[in-house]
């Protein structure tokens, strides 16, 4: 296991001087191919956990340390451990012996230290808790610009919105509607001791994640895992047979998927990322749907486009991923303030852009998975004080647009523009 410590430790490190989590974990289990399928799940609990609770760690180890360790594998290995602590099943002083273990591989002068530092935070775990609590920055775990955004927006429900933030993302479930119905589906699942429920729009959260080769039509495309707020935005743009639709932004396909299995339209699927392209036509194949892939840039149309205009187009632009943290607690800590308003400003020139592509009458979806209000309701006043051909249509199921993140699905905005001449 202490291994396993360790590699998590230079994980997480890597993700804190700004590589994507997804992407070096990724490597990392390339790299260590012969761990056990025990062990990888072991190394990716450990690095999601720190980093969803960085910020109460960092806080505590602080209290522990005079200054912080100029090895900085060697302080996040002591990041893990308490994380292991606070929030594992593991017996205390097996972490500790663990932790000791790793340091010794790493640096055998460390050891001292490990022990040092570990034992007396189980002496004095009570009090540096209650310390922890304390503070916003370490109770919540987010950096102090992200908490007073929150706040100056939502007032006191935005402490919900961190809770939320914090918690492990459930696995839900997208029914491929040409197959089953979520309700015949849900039985399905009972059949094979899969327990679900049924939420809004109509996705099915498990009660406990499985491998997806358990689930029943799997691999025969009855099925895709998807967050039930992502699931809204195939209902809101209200395809029909026949139709020409564009997804921009489409990768990694989940949303493309779901409009094919809406209606039989013409879809036109781009992206920038040739790489995470790959996914989408995995995808595809899978469920057997078929869609014109293309690898361009939804804020340069005239690089792809073919003068075709759309009946609906879904704009799915990129964000700071402020409402998908629980599933990507990286975000949090690569994020910074000045980043909202880059993505700000990147959002209204894709909507400028994809809008000369929808023909009159036609309706386009605006999406981001984002709780900031400047990516979303901001961006949206902007475009229709400029374009005044375009109405804003009401979402009786979400107030202003805004899914906010909870147990049941992760943080979203929509807007639906109709463009009336």
């Amino acid at each position: 296991m202490q291994h396993v410590q360790l590699e998590a430790a230079r994980v997480v490190n890597s993700v804190i001087r700004g590589r994507n989590l997804t992407q070096v974990l990724t490597e990392s289990l390339r790299q260590h191919s012969k761990f056990s399928a025990q062990q990888r799940g072991a190394l990716q609990d450990l690095c999601y956990g720190t980093l969803r609770h960085y910020g109460k760690l960092v806080f505590m180890l602080s209290k522990l340390m005079q200054r912080p360790s100029r090895d900085m594998i060697l302080q996040h290995l002591l990041l893990i451990a308490l994380y292991q602590i606070e929030f594992s099943k593991a017996g205390q002083h097996v972490i500790v012996d663990q932790a000791v273990r790793a340091a010794k591989f790493l640096n055998t002068a460390s050891v001292g230290l490990v022990n040092g530092v570990l034992r007396n935070y189980l002496r004095q775990r009570e009090a540096l808790k209650e310390a922890a609590n304390q503070d916003e920055e370490s109770h919540y775990s987010y950096p102090r610009w992200w908490i007073d955004r929150l706040k100056a927006q939502y007032g006191e429900n935005a402490y919900a919105i961190l809770d939320a933030g914090n918690l492990h993302p459930p696995m839900t479930l997208r029914v491929n509607t040409r197959h089953t119905t979520a309700i015949e589906y849900q039985s399905l699942l009972a059949a094979h001791d899969i327990i679900s429920t049924l939420v809004e729009p109509d996705a099915l959260i498990l009660a406990q994640p499985v491998i997806v080769d358990c689930l029943p039509k799997f691999k025969e495309g009855w099925v895709s895992v998807q967050d039930a707020g992502a699931q809204y935005a195939a209902y809101l743009l209200d395809v029909r047979d026949g139709m020409r639709v564009l997804d921009a932004c489409a990768a990694p396909g989940g949303k493309t998927a779901h409009l094919l299995e809406m209606a039989n339209i013409e879809l036109v699927a781009i992206d920038k990322d040739d790489q995470r392209l790959a996914r989408v036509h995995e995808n595809l194949h899978r469920l057997g749907l078929k869609a014109h892939v293309l690898c361009g840039d939804a804020a340069t149309p005239n690089k792809w486009w073919d003068g075709m205009l759309f009946q609906r187009i879904l704009a799915d632009v990129p964000c700071s991923a402020s409402g998908v943290v629980r599933r990507h607690p990286d975000i949090k800590w690569l994020r910074r303030n000045s980043d909202i308003e880059s993505f700000a400003e990147q959002q209204i020139q894709i909507l400028q852009a994809l809008w000369p592509l929808l023909a009159v009458g036609g309706k386009l979806l605006y999406a981001t998975c984002s709780i900031f209000a400047r990516e979303n309701q901001q961006v949206i006043e902007t475009f229709l004080v400029q374009h005044p051909e375009a109405l804003r249509e009401n979402i009786d199921m979400l107030h202003a647009g805004q899914l906010l993140p909870n147990e049941q699905h992760d943080g979203f905005f929509y807007a639906l523009l109709h463009k009336k001449y």
